[in-house]
C-alpha cells in the first residue's frame, strides 16, 4: 500500500511539475519577446526569476508530498491497530467458546457414562431375575410378548393411517376454507367500494361464476353486468377460462374477471388472456374500477343516440389515450408496492414460524429419548409427556 501511494504521489508530482512548466515556458516566450526589446541585464533576471520558481516548485511539491504521505502512513497504523485489537477480541471470543464446548463436551460424556452404567446394571438384574424363572413360564411370557408387540405395532399402523387421513383431510378443508374467505373478502369489498352497484353471491352448486356484479349509475339504471371467478389455490389452470367464459354468455355478462393467488405461467401481474380479465387480490379494486367504468361509458353511449359514433369514438379514444395509461400505470405502480410490502411481511412471519416449529421438534425428540432411558431404567411407565394426552407429537 506505500509503494501504492508513493506511486499515486510521484504521478500528482509529475503532473504538478508538467503544469508549472508549462506555465513557465509560456512565461518565457513572452517574455523572449519583451527581451528583444531590452538589455542583457533583463535576461539575468528572467534567469534569477526562473531559478526562484523552479526553487519554489520543488519545494511546494516536497511539503505536499511528504505532508499527504505522513496522513496516510498515519491513518495505516491506526487501521492497524484496529484490526489488531479485533483480532484479539475475535481470539479471545473463539477461546472462551471453545472452552464452554469443551465444558459441555466433558459433561455429555460423564452423562452419557452414567446412563450406560445404569443401563448395563439394570440389564444385569432383569437377567438374573429372568433366569430364576422356570422355562415354561419364560416360553410363555415370550409367546404373549411377542402377540402384544404384534398388536402395538398394528395398532402404531393404524394410528399412522388415520393420522395422514386427518392430515389430509384437514389441509382439503383448509384449501376450501381459505376459497370460500377470499370469496367473501371479494364481496365486501365490491360492496363497499361500489355502493350504487348490487353485488350476489351465486350459491354452492349452481352453475355459473361466484359472485355477479350489477352495474348502476347515479341514476340507479342497469349498465352491465361484471363477474368474478375466486381461486386460491397453489397452480392455474387453463380450464378455469373456457369455464367462466361460459358462465359469462350464460348469464348475459359483459366482463368476466378471474381473482387468483397464482397467475397464469406467461403473466406476472394483471392482463386479458382469452377475453378474460386475470388478476390477484391485490389488483382487483383497480382493475373493477376500471371496467366499471367502461361499461357505465358503453351503456351511455349507446343509450344516446344523437352523435352516437362521435361518442364511441371518444370512449375509444380515451381507453387508448396516454392519460389513460398514465393513470392505470400510477394505479399498477401503487398496488405493487402494497403487494411487496405485504409478501416482505409474510415471508419474514413464515421464517419465524419455521424456526419455532424447529425448535418445538427438537425440544420434543430431546423429551421422548429422555422418557425412554427412564423408562429403560426403571422398567415402568413415565408420564413425561409435554403435549395434552392424546395428542400427537406428528402434527409438529
Amino acid at each position: 500500500m506505500s509503494e501504492e501511494y508513493k506511486k499515486e504521489l510521484r504521478e500528482q508530482m509529475l503532473t504538478y511539475k508538467k503544469q508549472k512548466d508549462e506555465e513557465i515556458a509560456k512565461k518565457e516566450r513572452e517574455w523572449q519577446l519583451q527581451l528583444q526589446k531590452k538589455d542583457a541585464d533583463f535576461t539575468q533576471q528572467l534567469k534569477s526569476e526562473k531559478d526562484r520558481l523552479q526553487q519554489q516548485l520543488e519545494t511546494d511539491l516536497r511539503k505536499t508530498i511528504a505532508s499527504d504521505f505522513e496522513n496516510k502512513v498515519r491513518l495505516l497504523e491506526q487501521h492497524n491497530l484496529e484490526n489488531e485489537e479485533k483480532l484479539r477480541t475475535a481470539r479471545q471470543k473463539e477461546l472462551e467458546f471453545l472452552q464452554k464446548e469443551m465444558s459441555l463436551k466433558n459433561r455429555e460424556e460423564e452423562l452419557e457414562l452414567s446412563v450406560q452404567r445404569q443401563l448395563q446394571e439394570g440389564r444385569t438384574r432383569i437377567a438374573e431375575e429372568i433366569r430364576k424363572l422356570e422355562e415354561q413360564k419364560t416360553q410363555a411370557r415370550d409367546t404373549e410378548y411377542q402377540l402384544r408387540l404384534k398388536e402395538l405395532e398394528k395398532q402404531l399402523d393404524d394410528q399412522k393411517k388415520l393420522a395422514d387421513e386427518m392430515r389430509r383431510k384437514a389441509e382439503q378443508g383448509s384449501m376450501q376454507l381459505q376459497g370460500e374467505v377470499q370469496e367473501l373478502a371479494l364481496e365486501e369489498m365490491l360492496k363497499i367500494s361500489f355502493p350504487f352497484d348490487q353485488v350476489a353471491e351465486v350459491g354452492k352448486g349452481a352453475r355459473g361464476a361466484d359472485c355477479i356484479q350489477i352495474v348502476r349509475n347515479q341514476h340507479g339504471q342497469e349498465c352491465g353486468k361484471i363477474i368474478y371467478e375466486s381461486k386460491r389455490t397453489t397452480s392455474f389452470a387453463v380450464e378455469w377460462i373456457e369455464k367462466l367464459k361460459a358462465d359469462m354468455r350464460s348469464l348475459g355478462a359483459d366482463v368476466a374477471v378471474i381473482v387468483t393467488k397464482t397467475m397464469p405461467k406467461d403473466m406476472d401481474r394483471f392482463g386479458i388472456k382469452d377475453g378474460v380479465w386475470i388478476c390477484n387480490f391485490a389488483e382487483v379494486k383497480a382493475v373493477a374500477t376500471v371496467l366499471r367504468d367502461g361499461v357505465v361509458k358503453i351503456f351511455h353511449a349507446g343509450k344516446t343516440n344523437d352523435n352516437k359514433g362521435d361518442k364511441m369514438q371518444l370512449l375509444y379514444g380515451y381507453l387508448t389515450s396516454n392519460e389513460f395509461a398514465e393513470q392505470w400505470n400510477a394505479i399498477r405502480e401503487g398496488f405493487m408496492s402494497m403487494r411487496l410490502s405485504i409478501q416482505r411481511e409474510r415471508d419474514a412471519m413464515e421464517k419465524l414460524w419455521k424456526s419455532r416449529e424447529k425448535q418445538l421438534e427438537k425440544v420434543l425428540l430431546n423429551a421422548a429419548h429422555i422418557r425412554g432411558s427412564i423408562e429403560g431404567i426403571s422398567g415402568t411407565d413415565v408420564n413425561l409427556n409435554l403435549l395434552p394426552e392424546g395428542e400427537n407429537t406428528e402434527t409438529y
